[in-house]
């Protein structure tokens, strides 16, 4: 006779573990893997339905998400189109910081307070600071 084993997924012996998961990994992900899983569960996809979506297996994205990896770009592409984020953000490529439109500082509150004056008092004050930057210019280029 031959032993036959059983175990019962919803028992009290498994409380917490969801039906279909494996054991969970001790090791710590990497900066692309933790922003991998944050795209991919913002996406509402679990690893499964990524991995169909780019033609992969679970196992393959699952080590994506924990091991430092060298993707292909068509790879990277398929990533960033499933997930519908940019390959920046994917990649941890911080976006260039706007330079403001603008003076800053007192210039900047000053030309606000300029703003609001009427326009033949703007004009004026226009002529004036187009001179002195024309005056600048000139001096600089000699």
């Amino acid at each position: 006779m031959q032993a036959v084993s059983f175990i019962a997924v919803n028992s009290d012996y498994y409380p917490n573990m969801p039906v279909n998961m494996g054991r969970p990994t001790d090791r710590k992900r990497t900066a692309f893997g933790e922003r991998l899983v944050s795209a991919r569960e913002q996406a509402g996809l679990s690893q499964r339905d990524l991995a169909e979506k780019l033609g992969i297996t679970q196992r393959a994205l699952s080590w994506w998400e924990r091991e430092p990896v060298s993707l292909k770009p068509e790879q990277l592409v398929a990533l960033t189109m499933a997930l519908k984020i940019t390959s920046d953000a994917l990649l941890g490529i911080d976006a260039p910081k706007k330079r403001g439109s603008g003076p800053t500082g007192k210039a900047r509150r000053i030309f606000e307070a300029v703003s609001k004056l009427p326009r033949h008092q703007q004009e004026k004050i226009v002529d004036v600071v187009e001179t002195l930057v024309a005056g600048h210019s000139n001096a600089n280029s000699r």
